[in-house]
């Protein structure tokens, strides 16, 4: 046990030893927000420094076109349908200065078929803002049609956005409001995190194992301990770290939350006594205050408990996998035979999780939640949402069980496999040991 100790402790300093891990550590969250804001900020780059393209439409029934508003995107410009005979001829003559020619068929109010013609493929937000502005005027002009006085009016009075509010009852029955859409995102970012965190340290471990074995250091090693204390001191120390680095993050998020929620606290004074720009000011920072209030109703300390238990259940399992692989191949460029069947499974975790975001309920979302190799990720989706606890129990059964098997059959292809070298392995080779 000692040994055992001093490889744990080897392994744990040196990694948290690095500055790369501190700046990791900061850095990661920071990271997510850029990985977040990045596409938005792209998509408004794309859109604003876009030419404004040249469309034509051509509208036969002459009642239409006045629908499509110009932008910056696109500039519309209305053409009689009766002055067109060709399309094609048309676009040639305009000598490239028209992007696409959109033709409002004259049966258009019985097929609500809109045809767009164009040299290249016709981007979605054309398409979109066409079909909406159509739509919407074929619609008003069905209203008109049936001949009711002020019926646009009555049918905008009739209208009603519903606000569906999500009120959920505590143990002890208080009302307490959530938010359906905090808890989704929560449980997507938990996913992400977790499939991440066990892919990237389990990653680690299987190059620490391949470059011990290339430079010959662990010929030493198990010199002076069994292979088993080895493997089992790396997937420790290096589980460590990934706990240590949770809990750095964790206080992180405490902090920010009370920050939050002291910056964005309720106002005690009258809307009637603010200036119009202090109002404008107040709504904005009620949007705020909503936000934050949705965001900190969700309780937090089942939530980050089922975390850290998952990641930890998951990480061993997927952990021994990639530290006994790894003892099998003397090259990390010979790795991908064997760990490429393991990431597929973890992809197969993390696209079923993704398919059970509206539905975390269902079926599918309880039988990957409790299968070992899926649970980790699933879980993450669902916990938001609230788990019955024997749901709970038996796929933390069932992960640490399966984890602790695994961990026990890598242990003895790494126990020959760290000292395998020249020939390749091959999966025969893996059953082989493992009897």
């Amino acid at each position: 046990m000692n040994k055992l100790g001093l490889i744990i402790a080897r392994e744990y300093m040196s990694i948290v030893g690095r500055k790369s891990f501190i700046l990791m550590t900061l850095g990661m969250p920071l990271l997510f927000i850029l990985i977040m804001a990045v596409p938005i900020g792209l998509a408004y780059l794309n859109d604003k420094g876009s030419d404004t393209q040249q469309i034509a439409v051509i509208d036969e029934t002459g009642r239409y076109a006045a629908a499509l508003h110009s932008d910056d995107m696109y500039e519309f410009v209305a053409i009689k349908g009766d002055t067109v005979t060709n399309a094609r001829e048309f676009y040639n003559k305009a000598n490239g200065s028209l992007d696409a020619i959109i033709i409002i068929p004259r049966d258009v109010d019985s097929t609500g078929v809109v045809d767009i013609f164009s040299e290249g493929t016709i981007t979605p937000a054309l398409v979109s803002s066409v079909r909406n502005a159509i739509s919407d005027t074929i619609e008003t002009a069905h209203l008109t049609a049936m001949g009711i006085s002020n019926i646009q009016e009555m049918v905008k009075k009739a209208h009603v956005d519903v606000d569906v509010r999500s009120i959920k009852w505590s143990e002890s029955g208080d009302e307490q409001q959530s938010s359906t859409d905090a808890a989704m995102i929560l449980g997507l970012m938990l996913s992400i995190f977790t499939y991440m965190f066990v892919l990237m340290y389990g990653a680690m471990i299987m190059n620490s194992v391949i470059e011990e074995k290339t430079n010959r250091i662990v010929e030493v090693v198990v010199s002076s301990c069994r292979p088993f204390q080895l493997m089992l001191g790396k997937i420790i120390g290096v589980g460590l770290v990934g706990l240590t680095q949770m809990l750095i993050w964790i206080v992180l998020l405490v902090v920010v939350a009370m920050v939050a929620g002291s910056t964005f606290g309720i106002s005690n004074v009258s809307p009637d006594a603010m200036s119009p720009e202090a109002l404008a000011s107040a709504k904005d920072m009620g949007a705020m205050e909503a936000i934050v209030r949705e965001t900190l109703s969700i309780n937090y300390t089942p939530i980050i408990v089922g975390f850290i238990l998952y990641f930890i259940g998951g990480y061993l399992l997927y952990s021994s996998l990639f530290a006994g692989l790894g003892s099998a191949v003397d090259q990390a460029s010979d790795s991908s035979q064997f760990t490429s069947p393991v990431i597929l499974i973890m992809l197969i975790a993390f696209y079923a999780g993704m398919a059970c975001m509206e539905n975390p309920s269902g079926p599918t979302a309880v039988w990957c939640s409790i299968i070992p190799f899926t649970s980790p990720v699933v879980m993450m989706i669902r916990l938001p949402f609230g788990v019955p606890f024997w749901q709970l129990a038996l796929s933390l059964g069932l992960l640490f069980g399966t984890a602790i098997a695994i961990t026990w059959l890598a242990a003895r292809i790494y126990r020959r496999g760290i000292l395998h070298y020249g020939q390749k392995a091959s999966f025969k080779d893996l059953f082989k040991w493992m009897k």
